[in-house]
């Protein structure tokens, strides 16, 4: 019986990671607040699959998860960014920074009330959203001028949530037994990125996430391309029904 409380639990721990991150933010401490969002996004991987695995998905737990992400990766991110960049920016800054949660609530209102293939996300999950936003606001000094773009890139990611672009939903896709050789792999090379300081850990994460982010509006714009071209075939040579 209390077995089926596991996933709930990990749930919570992810609405922990969010708060601590805001918690931890008041303290100056951007960097530690942006990995307990990552942390988060670890633990909100996790609950789902743990859910199945139990056979103790419910109500409850769908709408905990909810409420979950919404502070992890939508008002926490969003103050990160805040505090690192739209601070700056007067009430253009308040209004960036209040953007970027409320698409979220809309994104995971939305999720529920749709129903659409298991494999496939419409519009960019908040998860990643907030993965993307609270790292992307450590990589200021990359950027110049980092107000300007950083906003701007704010604005773009809390459209993205609302948009209609498919995202593959890699919770759900199954994988060849081959590509788990692969696994090691990757790790190793992930800790000797880490290990030689080739990249910090904010810009790798930042990175993966930012390529699932485009790869949604590169697939769109392809499929717009693509549909536009046949459109303009069946015009010139004519169609049959």
């Amino acid at each position: 019986m209390y077995i089926r409380w596991i996933p709930n639990a990990l749930t919570a721990l992810n609405l922990v990671a969010g708060l601590s991150s805001m918690l931890i933010l008041q303290a100056g401490r951007a960097g530690l607040s942006a990995l307990f969002v990552v942390f988060g996004m670890i633990i909100d991987g996790l609950d789902g699959r743990v859910a199945r695995w139990f056979r103790a998905e419910s109500e409850f737990g769908r709408i905990l998860d909810s409420l979950s992400d919404m502070v992890t990766f939508g008002v926490a991110p969003a103050m990160i960014m805040y505090h690192e960049v739209l601070k700056h920016l007067g009430i253009l800054g308040h209004l960036v920074a209040i953007l970027f949660p409320l698409c979220g609530a809309l994104r995971l209102a939305r999720f529920h009330t749709q129903r659409g293939p298991s494999d496939t996300f419409i519009g960019l999950p908040i998860t990643a959203a907030g993965g993307v936003e609270a790292t992307l606001a450590l990589t200021q000094s990359a950027f110049e001028p980092a107000s300007i773009l950083l906003s701007a890139a704010t604005v773009l990611l809390s459209l993205l949530m609302v948009s209609s672009i498919p995202y593959p939903n890699f919770k759900r896709l199954s994988y060849p037994k081959s590509v788990l050789a692969l696994v090691p792999l990757i790790a190793l090379l992930v800790v000797c990125i880490l290990r030689f300081q080739i990249v910090g850990t904010d810009v790798l994460i930042f990175a993966v996430l930012g390529l699932y982010a485009a790869y949604g509006m590169v697939h769109a714009i392809r499929s717009s391309i693509v549909g536009r071209k046949g459109g303009d075939g069946d015009m010139a040579h004519g169609t049959k029904k």
